[in-house]
């Protein structure tokens, strides 16, 4: 027996409307946080203090907020061991795996142009002091 998926509202696939999924998934991932925890987990499985010691300035909340957030997207893996103290270790899901080849790519891009983009800010902040 084949379960029928409904047809997708072509809006939802839009980023350029307010409504859409499409937008409501990229902004989730496309934010500081869940892209330098995407780089740091890699391929590798972590603690949660682990995480946040990889990943500096992150604050309990928002490393909460963010995991939560990949967790629900479906990108990060959360598994609880029944120890105590508990054990809880996140790793990256296939998809997670698969947006972190995008993630590397924004990581060399900031190395790459990290020189031109200081330059550019220099050049600018310099005009608007005139």
């Amino acid at each position: 027996m084949v379960t029928k998926q409904p047809a997708r509202d072509p809006a939802d696939t839009d980023l350029t409307r307010a409504d859409s999924l499409a937008r409501e998934i990229f902004a989730g991932v496309a934010n500081k946080w869940a892209l330098l925890l995407i780089n740091v987990l890699a391929d590798r499985t972590l603690r949660f203090t682990e995480l946040q010691t990889q990943v500096g300035g992150i604050s309990h909340k928002m490393l909460s907020q963010t995991l939560r957030h990949l967790e629900r997207d479906g990108l990060v893996d959360r598994t609880v061991y029944p120890v105590v103290p508990p054990r809880v270790e996140y790793r990256l899901t296939e998809a997670g795996q698969a947006l972190r080849t995008t993630v590397n790519g924004m990581c060399a891009w900031t190395r790459a142009y990290m020189d031109h983009i200081e330059e550019a800010r220099r050049r600018f902040d310099s005009a608007r002091e005139v």
